[in-house]
């Protein structure tokens, strides 16, 4: 769980300093007052959905919830540094909660960016899983390295073998998926309006 107890924690410390009680935030994002709890004491692990909308209602960037450093320059990121220590792991949005996504950042050290490149390993999907579609603001982009990724995008079921991409609308409601009990590697870049 790693850097999912460091999102839980940057979450509850922004805020606190801005005086904004759980309340307020689960008003302000349309999540539940248990969804915002939970989050923070790092008892779920959230799909992307929910910490976008926090980051707004925070009035911070998502990245900030995953900023070690301050660095202003170029970031490069090294095949041989990527480990578990600097991964989050995500839901699959289904009913169960169920970890599906750990999202390996390329970016973290990077202040002040627009956007979020990710590494992502796709665990393969039950059968019989419900998935509750997602929305929020912002454009992703998802480019698949290895298996077959199936997306559900608005009322569309579009599958992606190794080498396909797609790049569309968060604010479409969206799932994404290893398709056929298979898993996949995926880069996907994330940006969200600030």
């Amino acid at each position: 769980m790693g850097n999912n107890k460091i999102i839980g924690a940057k979450i509850k410390s922004i805020r606190e300093s801005k005086q904004l009680t759980v309340e307020e935030v689960a008003e302000r994002s349309g999540l539940s007052t248990e969804q915002i709890e939970r989050i923070e004491g790092n008892v779920d692990f959230p799909s992307l959905a929910p910490l976008i909308k926090i980051a707004r209602v925070l009035g911070v960037r998502l990245g900030t919830f995953l900023d070690d450093q301050s660095e202003l320059g170029p970031v490069i990121c090294r095949k041989k540094d990527s480990n578990d220590s600097n991964s989050i792991g995500f839901t699959n949005n289904s009913m169960e909660n169920r970890k599906h996504m750990e999202y390996h950042s390329l970016s973290q050290d990077k202040s002040g960016r627009h956007m979020e490149p990710f590494l992502i390993d796709v665990s393969p999907s039950e059968d019989g899983v419900d998935f509750v579609l997602s929305t929020h603001e912002g454009e992703e982009f998802i480019y698949v390295l290895e298996g077959v990724l199936e997306i559900n995008y608005g009322k569309n079921t579009y599958i992606l073998e190794e080498g396909d991409s797609i790049y569309y609308d968060s604010i479409v409601a969206h799932h994404v998926h290893a398709a056929a009990e298979s898993t996949a590697k995926i880069l996907g870049v994330v940006y969200t309006p600030y």
